[in-house]
């Protein structure tokens, strides 16, 4: 039976800068678009109407390569479209600097869980009848100067509504924006509301505004200039003021002057986000991630077992309790032993799946402080000496990032420094694939991000899927999702002293490392395995995009 959804029967429009869906489609650099490809397979899984809509990026982000001394290069990804995408036959225009700029368009169709197929729309300016610089703007994700920017987020946004429109989708109730890169789509709304109406108030009934950076600098903002040049007659002169901020277009402040809902993505990112932006009602709605897709084989089969129904109703892990501990424990082996003979054939490493293994895979970013682990090269090696550890590092700095890169470069020499003493590998072009392998098959997830510039984070829930505890910083969803050796464990003290700093975080992470962590796993089994269940139970059954997409439903789109 092909369940494949009707255009006309869609309500929903979700707008991403980025949508994750599969390696082979390299549209995606990490946390956004990972988050975006979750929350659209449970609006399939759930059988909602709702179409993604997003870019096509011909170079897609880039492949990572690493040197013996952790010095990244980048690659171009090579890939065809037409092998996972079915072309469009409809093309629109939108026009950018005073040219008209075909945007033409491919789908892909996500396999809900029941059989519901809903589809996801790439936006693609490769198109012949286009000069060379205008197919170029779809060419790579996160590349180029601000005007390079702002292009594609005019192609996101205003091609966005009007490709929906070309290809039957008349009955949208809701726009939902993923972040300020698609804001743009306000200006199409208001060009086609009522004039005879506030058209304001108009177009904010219709929208849904997610901000995901808690950070004033992550938030895209263009000169006026620049602004007014590259979109000309598309800025209404009746709603300019509505759109400039402190003299620059800035994408947040559109999203959110426009729209009815607006949510931080964790409760203390709503916080932040309500210090950050006063004036506006900001509610919180926090992440998850897509628990069927982020299992490990072994684990679904035993969920399968156990648990029929947690599939499509991810409440049910918090059964999981009921579940024999050595099943629990022979899943989680199966994975770390395929984990482990990865690594080791890729790198020549020479880990073993009986030893502790942490896990550490983040975009390489300053405030990530992806390198804490290594802050005292001597103490580790002490550590180490009582209780044998591994780790396995992964993760991509920006091209344009040279902070980022450094951090890259210290882990390296840290590897060299603790040769002989513990062995570490840093895997190379961290993917949704690897990100699978990594989640399920490392003993505990590490995260050290400086408070509170992590918005929610979702790589410690992919790991709870898996029974794998949180070892973190208590910030963005892990203030949520966090009790002491029963879930995993904290870092630093919450509230934060504003007098700590950087080396109080790294002493209570090597102290809790060394007298609680490995003592408990390598002599007290039976606890270790018990956590393991409650992190399933407790973490694993509610941060889910099932549990997401259902309030979004009940509070932003069909309330």
């Amino acid at each position: 039976m092909n369940k494949k959804r009707k255009f006309g029967d869609i309500h929903v429009a979700y707008f991403s800068m980025e949508i994750g869906i599969d390696p082979a489609i390299p549209t995606y650099s990490g946390g956004l678009g990972v988050l975006a490809g979750d929350t659209l397979r449970s609006a399939a899984d759930l059988e909602l109407p709702i179409i993604g809509v997003t870019l096509l990026y011909n170079k897609g982000y880039f492949k990572q390569n690493l040197d013996e001394n952790g010095n990244q290069s980048e690659e171009e990804v090579f890939w065809k479209p037409a092998n996972h995408l079915e072309r469009v036959k409809n093309t629109i225009t939108v026009n950018i600097e005073g040219r008209d700029v075909i945007v033409s368009a491919w789908l892909y169709w996500i396999n809900g869980t029941t059989g519901q197929k809903n589809p996801i729309v790439f936006l693609d300016t490769d198109h012949p009848n286009n000069s060379e610089l205008d197919r170029g703007i779809t060419k790579h994700l996160y590349g180029g100067d601000e005007k390079y920017r702002l292009s594609q987020e005019i192609v996101l946004g205003i091609g966005g509504v009007r490709i929906l429109e070309a290809i039957g989708c008349g009955n949208l109730q809701k726009y939902h924006m993923n972040e300020g890169h698609s804001a743009l789509l306000t200006l199409e709304l208001c060009s086609k509301a009522d004039p005879t109406s506030d058209v304001i108030d108009a177009v904010r009934e219709k929208c849904v505004f997610t901000t995901h950076t808690p950070v004033p600098a992550g938030h895209d903002q263009f000169e006026m200039n620049l602004a007014k040049s590259m979109l000309g007659d598309m800025i209404p002169d009746d709603i300019c003021d509505e759109l400039f901020w402190e003299g620059k277009l800035n994408m947040t402040h559109v999203g959110l002057r426009f729209s009815d809902f607006i949510n931080g993505v964790a409760k203390k990112h709503g916080e932040v986000s309500r210090g950050m932006f006063p004036g506006y009602h900001i509610e919180s709605i926090t992440n998850g991630v897509h628990s069927g897709f982020w299992t490990s084989p072994p684990f679904a089969r035993v969920f399968d077992k156990f648990l029929p129904g947690w599939r499509i109703d991810p409440f049910n892990l918090r059964y999981v309790l009921s579940i024999p501990k050595e099943k629990i424990w022979d899943a989680h082996q199966e994975s770390k032993k395929k984990l482990i003979e990865k690594v080791n054939s890729m790198y020549g490493k020479k880990m073993d799946a009986d030893t502790f293994t942490i896990g550490f895979a983040r975009r390489s970013a300053t405030y990530k402080r992806g390198d804490m682990l290594f802050n005292n090269i001597e103490r580790l090696r002490t550590i180490a000496k009582q209780h044998k550890i591994q780790i396995i590092y992964a993760g991509k700095a920006h091209p344009h990032d040279g902070a980022g890169k450094d951090i890259i470069r210290h882990i390296f020499k840290s590897m060299k420094d603790l040769a002989g003493s513990i062995e570490v590998c840093y895997v190379a072009d961290y993917d949704i694939e690897l990100a699978k392998m990594l989640v399920s098959g490392v003993d505990v997830w590490l995260n050290t991000p400086m408070r509170p510039h992590e918005a929610s984070g979702t790589s410690g829930m992919k790991a709870a899927m898996n029974g794998v505890p949180h070892f973190s910083v208590l910030d963005g969803w892990w203030l949520e999702g966090h009790i002491e050796k029963v879930t995993g464990f904290s870092i630093g003290e919450h509230p934060r002293d504003p007098s700590d700093d950087d080396l109080d975080d790294t002493e209570d992470m090597y102290r809790k490392l060394e007298y609680v962590i490995l003592p408990r796993f390598y002599n007290e089994r039976d606890k270790w395995v018990d956590m393991m269940r409650h992190t399933i139970a407790m973490n694993g059954s509610y941060f889910n995009t099932h549990r997401m997409v259902q309030q979004y439903v009940l509070n932003a789109y069909f309330k």
